[in-house]
């Protein structure tokens, strides 16, 4: 669907007005088809999202402020997604032995047999809603870099 259509105008102030709201329509637009699988599998998208991050880790362990620092959305409350990932036996915490005051927070057995599965049902449904070839793909992820360069 159009931006257009989605939004019922062709009224924006220039090119660049209109392509901001083209980017945050689209990114809602795309939770939305993957919180649908989250939702299938009893998590949120911040909890896939630590869940990842302890993959990328695995089998090390990872302290929250390290996790909440990879976090794709900053304004995460990271110890609070942590507790949930906890009480569904997701996750498990540990205080560090170097430093009583942090916890070392790790996936489960479970926690991976349920990030696979989640995974590969995220990966379908990009690949079926993200319709571009690999060099369109490539030409928009260097747009959205270009867009950050002053971060």
């Amino acid at each position: 669907m159009k931006l257009q259509e989605a939004l019922k105008t062709d009224r924006f102030r220039n090119e660049q007005h209109k392509a901001t709201l083209n980017v945050l329509y689209t990114a809602y637009w795309f939770k939305s088809h993957l919180n649908v699988v989250f939702k299938e599998y009893g998590i949120t998208e911040e909890q896939f999202n630590v869940m990842r991050i302890l993959r990328g880790k695995h089998p090390e362990q990872m302290c929250v402020r390290d996790i909440a620092s990879r976090m794709l959305e900053k304004n995460s409350n990271v110890p609070r997604i942590v507790d949930r990932l906890v009480t569904k036996d997701m996750v498990k915490r540990e205080n560090s032995r170097e430093d009583k005051r942090e916890t070392l927070i790790s996936l489960t057995a479970k926690g991976i047999a349920q990030l696979e599965k989640v995974s590969k049902e995220v990966e379908t449904k990009t690949n079926k809603i993200i319709n571009l070839s690999g060099d369109e793909a490539d030409q928009l992820h260097n747009l959205l870099e270009k867009l950050r360069e002053e971060e």
